[in-house]
């Protein structure tokens, strides 16, 4: 029995040995099979991380190229700085001021977007851009008020009919007197100036006033907004049609649009027709222009300025920040000096022109 029992153990152990390299020729032979399967899979999986290799040998080239070359972030700064609505914010009116970053006032509008500023009571109560109370309102308010002041103030002592003493007198009397004798008689005659130099008077200088105001940095120019010098050059286009209206009467007034011309009759129903519907619409056009204009002026200047203080953002991100910071700051002053005197131009310009119209509708053509 030992013996037998010894026999079938050492022929089990035969036939697992045998079963086991079957299996074993098996594998081998499926492997084989596979073989070139795999090794496409094997391939596969190289070139993906292969791939995922380079990926991030170009992500790690590419960010130390970012943090090592300035070129890259300039350009980003370059996008930001001198994006035109970027440019445009700083000159535009808006609900707020704008203040430097280091003086830390923020505040969040009605949207939930965060500006570095304070933001302008809003005195009329409703909502911004249909009426609400903005930046220029607020100029054009202290503008009226300061000028209510300061002229009340020169009236009262004019009544008293001593000589103008102080600088501040003389200054305000230099002003008035040209702008009667330069610009309002030549324009109308002395009779039709004395009627009309109280408006031309206001004109000129709310407009400076304007003008003068988005010289103080972070204020903007009110003048640079359409509304308001569409809203002077509508004031402008009222006195001078109703001006023109009640001395020759509404069918008079018409009718002097178009100068006398001695024309023969057939000639005459042509000319005559198309002479007035061009003077009507030159009448438009000549108050359309002294609102653009002026607009067009005041937005430009500040726009340069804003540009040139821009370049010194973009220049910050690089060593060329201490080349263009000194270069930018005295170009901005050089130019802030020409907007200056650009601020009296535009408003004598237009008082000017003002008083041109005004004139030429009291009598006809």
């Amino acid at each position: 029995m030992p013996r037998f029992e010894d026999n079938t153990k050492t022929s089990d152990k035969t036939d697992d040995h045998q079963e086991v390299h079957a299996e074993a020729s098996a594998d081998d032979h499926d492997h084989a099979n596979d073989d070139h399967g795999g090794h496409d899979h094997a391939d596969g999986k190289h070139d993906h991380h292969a791939g995922e290799s380079h990926d991030h040998a170009g992500h790690h080239e590419h960010a130390g190229h970012g943090d090592h070359s300035a070129p890259v972030t300039m350009v980003e700064s370059k996008a930001h700085f001198l994006d035109t609505g970027h440019l445009f914010a700083h000159v535009q009116d808006a609900n707020y001021i704008e203040l430097p970053k280091f003086m830390g006032k923020t505040f969040t509008d009605d949207h939930g977007h965060e500006h570095v500023g304070v933001k302008v009571p809003n005195l009329t109560g409703l909502p911004y851009g249909k009426g609400g109370f903005t930046k220029f309102m607020g100029l054009i308010l202290i503008a009226a008020i300061v000028l209510s002041l300061v002229f009340g103030w020169l009236a009262s002592r004019v009544k008293t009919g001593k000589k103008p003493r102080g600088r501040i007198w003389n200054l305000l009397e230099f002003f008035v007197t040209f702008i009667r004798d330069e610009i309002a008689v030549p324009a109308m005659g002395a009779k039709d100036a004395k009627r009309f130099l109280p408006f031309l008077l206001t004109l000129f200088f709310f407009i400076l006033t304007l003008n003068l105001f988005g010289m103080i940095p972070f204020l903007g120019s009110a003048t640079g907004a359409l509304a308001v010098t569409a809203a002077l050059a509508l004031a402008t286009f009222g006195v001078t049609v109703g001006s023109g209206i009640k001395k020759m009467g509404f069918a008079g007034f018409l009718k002097a649009q178009v100068p006398s011309m001695d024309l023969p009759g057939p000639l005459g129903m042509v000319l005559v027709p198309a002479i007035w519907c061009i003077e009507i619409f030159g009448l438009f056009v000549k108050h359309a222009v002294l609102a653009i204009r002026l607009f067009a002026n005041m937005l430009a200047g500040h726009l340069v300025l804003a540009i040139f203080m821009a370049f010194i953002g973009v220049a910050s991100v690089s060593g060329l920040y201490y080349l263009v910071t000194p270069v930018g700051l005295l170009a901005s002053l050089a130019f802030s000096l020409l907007e200056f005197g650009v601020a009296f131009l535009q408003a004598y310009v237009f008082t000017f022109l003002a008083s041109l119209f005004i004139g030429a509708a009291q009598h006809a053509h």
